[in-house]
C-alpha cells in the first residue's frame, strides 16, 4: 500500500491544496512509522496512544489538530473506516502573535539592498498577504492602476483582494514590463516560482543586518499589517476582508495587539476632573 500516493490522489480529486496534502503525507507517514503497524491493523486505542504520546512531548494544540485531521482524512476518506470519529480536538492556544512595531518595519525594509527582494517584502508587508499567497501570484492576477489585486484559490479554496500600496504602484509597473500576463509575478532561476523557504531565508538576513531581536518570520509581517492598520483607526470590520477571515473574532485579535495605542487615549477621568476644578473655582469665586 502506497500510502502518501493514496493520500495524493484523494487530495487532488477533493480539491485540498499541495501543502495541505504534503502535511498529511507526513503526519500520516510519521504515525505509522512509530506504530509498525500495517494500516488495516490498527484500531482508535493505537491513534489514542500516539496522540497521548505527542502531549507527553509538549506538541501544541494546533500539532494535534493537524495529525488528528490526517488521520481522519486517510481513514475515513481513503480507508471508509470512522477511527476517529469520537477523538476530541485539544483547544489551540489563543497566545497573542507578536508583530513589528512600524519603526521595527521601516528599518527591516531598509535593510534589503537587493530591489527584486525588497519588492517582495514590500509587497508581503503592505498587503498583508500570507507567504504562500505572495509565491503564488501572477502578473494577470494584479489591477495595479486600481490599486488592488486578486489572491486566487488562497486559503480554504477561496479568492479575495487585496490592496496594493499606491507607493508601490510605479515600481510594480516597472517590474512586469515586457513580462506576459500569465508568468508568475516572481520568478528564481529558470523562471520557476520561488519558495518559501527562500523567503525566510531573505528575511533572515534582513532581521541580522537590521539587529531586530524579535523572530521574525514571514506570517508576522502579516500580524504588522494587520495591527498597523488598527493603529491607524481601521475599525476590525474593514481590515477583516483584507485578510480574507471568515470570523470577526479572528480579526479582532489586532485589536489586542494594538493596545499600546490605548495610552494616547485620554481617560474620562481627566476631562471630569478639569470640569470639578472650573466647578470648585466658582464655588471660591462666590
Amino acid at each position: 500500500m502506497d500510502i502518501n500516493d493514496l493520500i495524493r490522489k484523494e487530495g487532488l480529486r477533493r480539491g485540498l491544496r499541495p501543502r495541505t496534502i504534503q502535511t498529511y503525507q507526513q503526519c500520516v507517514e510519521r504515525f505509522f512509522r512509530k506504530s509498525g503497524k500495517e494500516p488495516l491493523s490498527l484500531c482508535k486505542k493505537d491513534i489514542k496512544d500516539f496522540l497521548d504520546v505527542l502531549i507527553h512531548n509538549g506538541a501544541p494544540g494546533n500539532t494535534l489538530n493537524v495529525y488528528l485531521n490526517a488521520l481522519k482524512f486517510f481513514y475515513e476518506e481513503i480507508l471508509h473506516r470512522r477511527l476517529t470519529i469520537n477523538l476530541r480536538y485539544s483547544k489551540v492556544s489563543r497566545r497573542l502573535p507578536d508583530f513589528l512595531t512600524k519603526e521595527e518595519t521601516i528599518t527591516l525594509i531598509s535593510s534589503i539592498k537587493n530591489p527584486k527582494h525588497s519588492l517582495m517584502i514590500r509587497l508581503l508587508y503592505s498587503s498583508g498577504l500570507r507567504v504562500g499567497e505572495l509565491l503564488n501570484l501572477k502578473i494577470d492576477h494584479l489591477n495595479i492602476k486600481e490599486g488592488y489585486g486578486w489572491v486566487r484559490n488562497g486559503k480554504g479554496g477561496k479568492d479575495r483582494p487585496f490592496i496594493i500600496a499606491h507607493s508601490l504602484q510605479e515600481e510594480l509597473q516597472q517590474y512586469i514590463k515586457n513580462k506576459l500576463p500569465e508568468c508568475w509575478l516572481f520568478t528564481g532561476w529558470n523562471n520557476s516560482p520561488y519558495d518559501d523557504s527562500s523567503i525566510r531565508e531573505i528575511l533572515k538576513r534582513a532581521v541580522k543586518n537590521a539587529k531586530i531581536s524579535k523572530n521574525v518570520h514571514p506570517h508576522m509581517l502579516r500580524h504588522s499589517f494587520a495591527t498597523h492598520l488598527i493603529q491607524n483607526g481601521y475599525s476590525p470590520l474593514e481590515v477583516q476582508p483584507l485578510l480574507g477571515h471568515n470570523n470577526i473574532n479572528t480579526t479582532m485579535i489586532y485589536v489586542h495587539l494594538a493596545a499600546a495605542n490605548l495610552c494616547n487615549v485620554k481617560s474620562p477621568y481627566d476631562s471630569l476632573q478639569h470640569k470639578e476644578q472650573n466647578h470648585s473655582n466658582l464655588h471660591l469665586i462666590t
